[in-house]
């Protein structure tokens, strides 16, 4: 997967320091990670993040077995029951702090709070459960935040087209629907570039 942008996306207002002056403080910019549960958000913040990153997991038991529903063959044994905080630095001017939000119906009530300040978002979409995601998609359509949908290539593979998985979801034209890997650092990175370039176009107008 090739990304021909620039690795830091231009910031409105904001160009390096000239050469003996006082270097600009980096932009800090709010991201949240969203999706189904077990769609990979965890995985996602791990893999870019450049601090160890802070999880809330908790064990899967057979109390919420029929809440907490796994897919057959996969060995997921534990669900984010909070947040998933990571962060990464793009260039000089420019720090994602990144928000997974938890999947699970019953922790919806905490998106407010995580989108409070960000920017955009990331929707992590599974294609072999693709209808985990609605929620996801119907929550920042509705709350007018940028957002962009992630597929993620489970195992490399690539099971329905960037076009099917638009179709599927009813995504307005402008929403970036892109493949990824979650376990990839360049891939995630990819799709990080992207929701902020995607922002900031939303943002200055110039999104075609």
């Amino acid at each position: 997967m090739d990304f021909k942008r620039s690795d830091t996306p231009t910031l409105p207002g904001r160009t390096p320091a000239a050469g003996g002056g006082a270097k600009a403080k980096p932009l800090p910019v709010k991201i949240v990670v969203a999706g189904g549960f077990g769609v990979g958000k965890t995985t996602f913040v791990g893999s870019i993040s450049e601090i160890t990153p802070l999880t809330t997991e908790a064990a899967l038991t057979e109390v919420s077995a029929e809440i907490d529903r796994t897919r057959e063959g996969t060995a997921k044994t534990s669900t984010t029951v909070a947040l998933d905080f990571g962060r990464r630095t793009l260039g000089n001017d420019l720090v994602l702090y990144l928000f997974g939000a938890p999947g699970q119906p019953r922790f919806q009530f905490m998106w407010s709070d995580l989108c409070r300040g960000a920017i955009g978002a990331v929707v992590l979409v599974d294609t072999r459960r693709l209808e985990d995601c609605f929620d996801a998609v119907d929550y920042f359509e509705q709350l007018g935040l940028p957002f962009l949908v992630a597929v993620n290539c489970f195992f490399g593979t690539v099971s329905h087209s960037v076009e099917e998985v638009r179709d599927a979801l009813a995504v307005r034209p402008e929403v970036p629907v892109l493949l990824c890997d979650a376990r990839e650092r360049e891939s995630t990175k990819t799709m990080l570039i992207e929701l902020v370039q995607h922002a900031l176009e939303l943002a200055s107008g110039t999104r075609r």
